[in-house]
């Protein structure tokens, strides 16, 4: 009866009040309760009186633009709905319940209504009972039925009340209201008229969740099971546990257990760490062995007791032993073989005085230096004098803290970092470990592995050095740390300054000579499988290797050089000799190797060394240049044609050179009149100042004399010596600054040929690192000002390019000279 009241009313009645839904929609077929606000009650009693009871409910969209129309802010589909009751909700609040009848498309708004009111098209459902439909609705019936079995706590009368539902519209509009729909699906299925394909998509949703809760179910269960047999397997261990305690047996089991602790009794543990120790094994025999924690506390207590707390192994010192083996093991470097030695001695007298009880504060020593000079290997040297254990760790390219100092043991797998990890695989406490490359740590967002390098590298800290595995302390104190670097200009100053920096130069000619002789050829010779008395190497083929193969400050490719030529002879040897004499000293053909040899085996010249050139042209100037691989001579070369006031300056220069150049034509512009300049000369002419060699970047202030050398030589017409190099910066009032780089640079020009080298006063002190026989061989002049550098390197108009120091030093002489052998 009600439903024919609602049919017939829908057809007198060509509008009805329609309430806006917001994130609810009703479906055809069930009845639901929704609140009441003041906008939605007058709507409500405006039905009872005017509708029948009748009325529109239409949802809101999500994305709905709250300016616009009404209209356009609804979905388009809503639903006839029936208003069976008003008052008051369980929560207190008020409302009404609503029956939906019917689908309804929602048409324009009547504006005349003094409350929202819409026309509408009625959408009734409109089926044909087929084969294919009942086969549809068992799997429906079967779906919702598999969901259901599923879901705990859902009453039986729901079950039978959906399994008795025989209409397929009403079957699908009822199942709207599940928990597991979104606002969109619901819409989505209102919106669908067919019943046939409202009732697919109600079929496949719940295969869907079918499939989601067996899921869940089944790891549900999983979780349940696995529990349930650790809890069987922890009582039947204690109870195993129990009846073997009763028999006088023991397991496999209780056996490790106390091996373990017998391990960390013997470890010699400090007090902090044995705490720890005797809190973590307690632990570790109320947890199941078979539970994952177990073995991570166990991996832990095996840590502490194999790391070597208290274990030192450095002998007596004996200071005559430590020398010998520094000797032996690398030619030069006295420097730092003497800090070794003063470290050896101060140790030593500590030990006599019995004052060695207190901690031990190691030196953190860092050899800075070109690659190939022996760095790393002078680490080995100073572990074999103090007859200590050798560890080196690389540090280029570490971007991970954690790397240095561990993994918190809250992680899987965790670990202490590689310090503790070397400690323990040495089984020392006073290990030397080498920090190779340090200058190369990285950093990301991980962390700062050199910050986490100020605690282990700080005398004052490293005794508490606390690992985050460990998260107890660590003594560092007993380790001598060493780093290694190529520059010191990518350490962070904190870190810089708590190391004491060894600079290592580079090797002069002479010094890669004897180190090739003393060590580089024995071991290339044994490792290209050859014996002392069948190859000789000459003393002019290892210069030739040196000078035209090579251009390094180390002798690391010098001895890959060596090795490619020793093994031309081995390969002469096998193929003239046939097999190898089979008894020592047997008589076998011995192998010269001479200049000719080697450029057999290597091949044409690959480096060609500046060497000094006859300077016949103004405007000409040797300097000295300063390069990772050692010191060189350059050649600037300044000319001046008719025009404008410019300066151009080529050879890729920086901008420091480049500054240089400015300030060096300043000053030469300021002395006119005493170098014997026109006034007018730079204002109409132009300079070009160029530095060959232009596929090289040159900066630096080093040779701001030397530009200016050449300035004035090109504006007086006077030639510059070709036997002098100079270099130094210069200033607007001509004053000659100190630089860097003056052993390197001296030895640059002493292997060119130069034999009179300009240098700032300043520097003066540093000739005392230069090899005795080249400070003989060169005449140093220090200079103060640009007067005395032009003095000394500028020929009067007219003199012979070949003009040595003594022919012109009764036209000007700095005093100060300093010189080597005469003539």
């Amino acid at each position: 009866m009600s439903e024919q009241i609602s049919e017939e009313t829908m057809t007198t009645t060509p509008t009805l009040p329609l309430i806006v839904l917001d994130g609810a929609v009703v479906f055809p077929y069930t009845v639901v309760s929704l609140p009441l606000d003041d906008e939605s009650a007058t709507i409500v009693e405006a039905s009872i009186k005017e509708d029948r009871r009748l009325v529109l409910l239409a949802a809101r969209r999500e994305d709905a633009d709250t300016d616009a129309p009404l209209a356009e802010q609804l979905y388009r589909v809503g639903v006839v709905a029936r208003i069976e009751q008003t008052g008051m909700l369980p929560n207190g609040m008020s409302g009404f319940v609503v029956r939906g009848l019917v689908r309804a498309e929602i048409d324009a708004q009547d504006q005349s209504a003094a409350y929202l009111r819409f026309a509408f098209t009625r959408r009734a459902d409109q089926f044909e009972r087929t084969t294919d439909l009942e086969h549809l609705m068992v799997e429906v019936h079967a779906a919702i039925d598999a969901v259901l079995d599923l879901r705990p706590g859902i009453p039986q009368e729901i079950r039978n009340y959906v399994r008795s539902i025989d209409d397929p519209g009403q079957l699908a509009d009822n199942t709207g209201y599940s928990q597991d729909y979104t606002f969109a699906e619901r819409q989505d299925l209102l919106e669908t008229f067919d019943v046939a394909e409202r009732l697919v998509k109600v079929r496949d949703f719940y295969r869907k969740q079918f499939a989601l809760l067996e899921v869940q179910a089944r790891l549900r269960q999983e979780v349940q099971d696995s529990a349930a047999k650790q809890q069987r397997e922890f009582f039947l261990r204690q109870q195993m546990r129990a009846i073997q305690k009763e028999l006088g047996e023991d397991d496999s089991e209780t056996a490790d257990f106390d091996d373990l602790r017998e391990k960390l009794a013997a470890a010699n543990l400090p007090e902090v760490a044995k705490k720890e120790a005797d809190r973590e094994l307690a632990r570790l025999g109320r947890i199941n062995s078979a539970s994952p924690e177990y073995q991570m506390v166990r991996t832990y207590l095996e840590w502490l007791a194999e790391l070597p707390w208290n274990n030192p192994t450095g002998g007596a010192i004996n200071i005559a032993h430590a020398r010998e083996v520094l000797d032996a093991d690398h030619y030069g470097l006295q420097k730092v073989k003497e800090r070794i030695l003063e470290y050896l001695a101060v140790k030593q007298r500590r030990v006599l005085l019995a004052d060695d009880a207190g901690r031990s504060r190691e030196p953190i020593l860092a050899f800075v230096g070109p690659p190939g000079v022996g760095k790393t290997s002078l680490g080995q040297s100073i572990a074999k004098a103090l007859g200590r254990s050798f560890v080196r760790m690389s540090l280029g390219g570490v971007r991970d803290e954690a790397e240095l100092r561990g993994f918190r043991r809250t992680y899987i797998g965790s670990a202490p970092g590689r310090l503790i990890q070397e400690l323990r695989r040495v089984g020392t406490s006073d290990p030397v470990i080498v920090l190779d490359e340090i200058d190369k740590l990285g950093m990301d967002y991980r962390g700062d592995p050199a910050a986490a390098l100020l605690e282990v590298l700080d005398p004052e800290q490293n005794d508490t050095f606390t690992d985050h595995y460990l998260n107890i302390p660590f003594d560092l104190s007993k380790v001598l740390f060493i780093a290694t670097a190529n520059t010191f200009d990518t350490v962070p100053p904190a870190l810089r300054d708590r190391m004491e920096v060894i600079e290592l130069s580079g090797y002069t000619e002479d010094d890669k000579v004897r180190i090739a002789e003393q060590h580089l050829v024995p071991r290339q010779i044994k490792s290209n499988g050859l014996r002392s008395e069948e190859v000789s190497v000459e003393e002019q083929a290892l210069r030739s290797i040196i000078g035209d193969y090579t251009r390094e400050a180390g002798v690391r490719n010098l001895e890959r050089q060596i090795g490619t030529v020793l093994r031309k002879v081995t390969r002469r040897l096998a193929e003239y000799s046939g097999d190898p004499p089979a008894e020592e000293g047997a008589a076998t053909e011995q192998v010269r190797v001479t200049p000719d040899f080697v450029r057999e085996a290597l091949g044409r010249p690959r480096f060609y060394n500046e060497a000094r050139e006859r300077i016949d042209q103004p405007g000409v100037a040797t300097g000295l240049v300063w390069t990772p691989v050692g010191g060189d001579i350059v050649f600037v070369e300044a000319s001046t044609v008719e025009g404008n006031k410019e300066l151009r300056l080529t050879g890729q220069l920086g901008d420091v050179m480049r500054e240089s150049a400015e300030a060096a034509l300043t000053y030469v512009r300021s002395r006119t009149n005493v170098l014997g300049i026109d006034p007018k000369f730079f204002d109409t002419h132009a300079l070009h100042i160029h530095v060959p060699g232009g596929a090289v970047p040159k900066d630096g202030p080093s040779a701001g004399i030397t530009m200016a050398t050449a300035l004035a030589s090109a504006a007086t017409g006077r030639l510059v010596r070709d036997d002098v190099a100079m270099t130094g910066e210069i200033t607007l009032r001509g004053r000659v600054l100190p630089i860097g780089g003056v052993k390197e640079k001296a030895l640059g020009a002493h292997r060119a040929g130069i034999r009179t080298v300009i240098i700032p006063h300043r520097n003066e002190a540093d000739l005392e690192d230069l090899p005795s026989e080249v400070r003989d061989e060169l005449t140093f002049v220090p200079v103060e000002t640009l007067d005395d550098v032009l003095a000394t390197a500028l020929l009067p108009l007219g003199a012979h390019p070949r003009a040595t120091l003594n022919s012109i030093i009764n036209l000007a002489r700095p005093e100060g000279v300093i010189q080597g052998k005469e003539g």
